[in-house]
């Protein structure tokens, strides 16, 4: 979000990317398919890519890398695209969202998954980038990822090599119904992961709470907060798609809609449980350096009651008054245990009763 003031005063449809710098190449990977044909090639040209459309063949147009916004734009005058879907497709801060315009659907959400070669570096290998799925008129679906790396879609990719299932059998409103539902499902697995580290978080937390575990409390939750910022519109989004009255989208794609929409609901729930359950140790944590605090405090309070009366005894007859007049004759009110054989032993053992006897009247209001 530090970058948005960049755009401020912009015109409407002024294309500024927004994301992660990188310079990498773009790339295009086209797959078109019906249920005997397929067709799959990597690209850097769109011209060269849209050298090899068939009529009457579905395809899939994937961009990977929208920071070249020439390359996109040029991409997206070819398909007939408004400037304003454009710059939604730069600008990497959008919030999910569906749009319906006359000749095509537009969506854009929160692709979420964990990067495999990242997560041999560093703990951290949650990766959450834009993804902007558009289905035209002519039974093409154009995608555009923010960065080339890795996405959540080998699964569909796989079932259209293999011919398995009917997505081979279907139109293009299937095939964008499942690039969502691909990016509904990559939400599981990036909770039940989360899932882990709140339980593994939870059990040392009832053992031993440091600030380390503070630390990674506060990452987990800093997590849940943008993973909750990506999911939450997602139900929404999927409504809006399922309810449209677009030609687009056949009553019988509606019906895989609905199940993806009932994925999102059990989502955006699971992701509300988590967060309860991380103000939960937030507020166990909290106890727990309350209760060391206490304990510690506890401790003083006890060691500092015994020593008082200690403390007392010792200043009395540390004193050392001896009332003797200037012929040494020795006057009242003296302290005569001073000149007792006995006196050292006999005040030990009334420091010693002392002590004991608040051991015991503290033993019994358990206290220690």
């Amino acid at each position: 979000m530090k970058h948005m003031s960049i755009k401020s005063g912009a015109p409407p449809g002024t294309l500024m990317y927004l994301g992660r710098e990188t310079k990498e190449d773009v790339r295009i990977s086209f797959i078109e398919y019906n249920e005997k044909e397929f067709f799959e090639e990597d690209f850097t040209d769109i011209h060269e890519c849209l050298s090899h459309v068939k009529k009457g063949l579905v395809k899939w147009i994937n961009i990977d890398g929208v920071h070249n916004t020439k390359i996109v734009e040029e991409i997206c005058k070819m398909f007939a695209i408004h400037p304003l879907t454009i710059e939604d497709i730069s600008n990497t801060n959008q919030r999910p969202k569906f749009e319906d315009f006359e000749k095509y659907l537009a969506t854009t959400m929160k692709m979420i998954f964990e990067d495999q070669t990242l997560k041999k570096q560093s703990d951290d290998a949650l990766v959450i980038e834009q993804l902007t799925i558009i289905l035209m008129s002519d039974q093409t679906v154009l995608s555009f990822q923010e960065v080339e790396g890795g996405d959540v879609f080998d699964v569909i990719r796989n079932r259209l090599r293999l011919g398995k299932g009917r997505i081979r059998k279907c139109g293009a409103d299937y095939l964008m119904y499942a690039l969502v539902d691909a990016v509904v499902d990559s939400y599981f697995d990036v909770l039940e992961k989360i899932g882990d580290e709140i339980e593994i978080l939870e059990d040392n937390l009832i053992e031993n709470s440091n600030p380390k575990l503070l630390h990674q409390l506060h990452n987990i939750k800093r997590q849940m907060v943008y993973f909750r910022k990506a999911i939450w519109p997602m139900r929404e989004l999927i409504n809006n798609l399922e309810r449209s009255e677009s030609e687009l989208i056949l009553e019988s794609t509606n019906i895989y809609l609905r199940d993806a929409h009932d994925h999102a609901v059990r989502v955006i729930d699971t992701t509300e449980t988590y967060r309860d359950l991380l103000s939960g140790l937030m507020d166990l944590y909290m106890s727990s350096v309350s209760n060391r605090m206490n304990e510690v405090m506890k401790t003083l309070t006890i060691i500092t009651t015994i020593f008082v009366p200690l403390t007392f005894v010792v200043g009395v007859y540390g004193m050392n008054f001896q009332n003797v007049n200037s012929a040494g004759k020795t006057l009242p009110f003296n302290m005569p245990e001073l000149y007792s054989p006995y006196g050292y032993v006999i005040v030990w053992g009334v420091m010693i009763a002392l002590t004991m006897t608040l051991l015991v009247y503290f033993k019994r209001k358990k206290w220690i």
